[in-house]
């Protein structure tokens, strides 16, 4: 992932000094700074000073914003993932018994009408979404802040909108998901018996089936964390969130190559964890996996 981004990052035309002087720096200024910013090194050179850096927790320092990328990203780093801790707590809120109920009433209106619903939240992007949240709720009913993280008790108020924003796709998602679990596990053998013991309804749908049908919806979710991840960008930039997403879209703007590097991989190593917390989740809710 490092590498990838290295490469990427220093293949794209342009000087950053250049950029970062402005077009009426003489030649002699920028070749004092690109000296020392080490870009007059070689690229495969420039490569082993990065990773003696990360090794060592040193990602360089921001062209712009004249501070530690180690810094800059501590800063951040809390916001979004406090943001998507939001996002992914109000879709599995929503998703879980929405798609319980529309497999309890397959086929009939209230199953319809959830599907209709979901497909609505797959099909509607986050960048359309957050604005209108921001019309109604923040411009004319005036409950909810537009902008900003707000501090102590206000922080909730204005975490709210960003994270439904970026939860409703993930809701719409699982809802399908644990939908198709659930018809699966109640046509099982094992659910027949059950109710054939006399066992409460409730039972037997909460307690033996949905424990079951969530396992794969496990899977999934460590999947699209990093869709969270990803989506946070977007939506930390519609909301003027202060999120490592928003600092990684101004850094790419400004070209601050040694900030885009930072942020992709704190974001990438996020992505990384969830999906191994996800795999240790899913060996102990499925103890054949232990085998």
């Amino acid at each position: 992932m490092v590498s990838v981004v290295f490469l990427l990052i220093h293949i794209v035309p342009g000087d950053p000094i250049v950029q970062m002087l402005g077009e009426g720096a003489t030649a002699s200024d920028v070749d004092v700074l690109r000296h020392a910013y080490e870009f007059d090194l070689p690229l495969h050179t420039q490569y082993l000073h990065y990773w003696r850096g990360v090794l060592h927790a040193d990602l360089g320092q921001s062209l712009r914003l004249h501070d530690s990328v180690t810094h800059l990203v501590a800063q951040r780093y809390p916001y979004t993932l406090e943001l998507t801790l939001a996002a992914l707590l109000i879709g599995i809120a929503i998703s879980i018994p929405a798609g319980v109920f529309s497999a309890l009433h397959r086929g009939r209106w209230p199953d319809r009408v959830l599907g209709v619903v979901s497909l609505g939240g797959l099909s509607f992007p986050n960048f359309a979404l957050g604005p209108i949240l921001i019309l109604v709720f923040s411009i004319r009913l005036g409950w909810l802040p537009v902008s900003g993280a707000g501090t102590g008790r206000d922080f909730l108020l204005y975490l709210i909108l960003p994270a439904v924003t970026l939860g409703s796709g993930l809701a719409a998602v699982l809802t399908r998901m644990v939908r198709t679990a659930m018809l699966e596990e109640l046509s099982q053998d094992y659910i027949r018996t059950a109710r054939a013991k006399g066992l409460a309804e409730s039972t037997v749908v909460y307690r033996h089936a949905l424990g079951n049908a969530l396992i794969p919806v496990l899977t999934v979710l460590g999947l699209q964390f990093g869709s969270l991840l990803s989506g946070a960008i977007v939506t930390e930039t519609i909301f003027s969130w202060p999120g490592i997403g928003r600092l990684t879209l101004s850094a790419i703007s400004n070209r601050d190559y040694a900030l885009v590097q930072g942020c992709i991989l704190a974001i990438g190593l996020t992505y990384v964890a969830v999906n191994l917390l996800t795999d240790v989740a899913y060996t102990v809710a499925n103890p054949r996996m232990r085998v």
